[in-house]
């Protein structure tokens, strides 16, 4: 992978548990700054990237919401694990790759390694923030458990390492999201 030579000015590094509002805040981030000051960085696109070339499948329904995705989400969950332990910072890189606007908005910070990557490599410039909300706020997002598809749940090989689970993650800032 290139060397790195671009510096943001500002890295926020959004968590959050799914349908809690991370998308939303982080969207409207972009839409108030705009294209050319402002990009949202999403680490689980590489990661599928990178799983959908090596297995051959389609990158289209895996990016987007719907049943393809399920049946193949604990494998790649296992798969994007198995990769971090090679190499922590592989998919934050992949995502940063290129990228030349001087605000990121990283919208999908799921693990300490994340943090701990851009807080490495830009550490005056690395903001982070929880996007958090109450679970009957997530239902009617649209959430709901199944056992075996999250990464938190128990045959996890690594739960502690994800920021949802982790309540002595160092969060500098907080977001209720229970109003979208």
């Amino acid at each position: 992978m290139e060397d790195r030579v671009f510096q943001p000015r500002l890295v926020l590094v959004f968590s959050g548990k799914r349908k809690s509002g991370k998308d939303y805040v982080t969207d409207w981030i972009l839409e108030s700054l705009g294209p050319q000051v402002c990009c949202v960085l999403r680490l689980s696109g590489p990661l599928k990237q990178q799983y959908a070339q090596e297995h051959d499948l389609d990158l289209t329904q895996l990016l987007g919401p719907g049943p393809y995705k399920e049946k193949y989400r604990a494998d790649m969950i296992l798969w994007g694990e198995t990769q971090r332990r090679q190499d922590p910072g592989y998919f934050c890189r992949l995502a940063t790759r290129g990228v030349r606007q001087p605000v990121w908005v990283v919208s999908d910070a799921r693990r300490r390694t994340d943090l701990e990557w851009f807080k490495s490599e830009f550490p005056r410039q690395t903001q982070s923030v929880r996007v958090q909300c109450s679970e009957e706020t997530r239902k009617q997002r649209g959430w709901s458990y199944t056992a075996g598809e999250s990464p938190a749940a128990p045959s996890s090989p690594h739960p502690s390492e994800l920021c949802s689970r982790s309540p002595s993650f160092p969060w500098q800032g907080r977001q209720t999201g229970q109003g979208h």
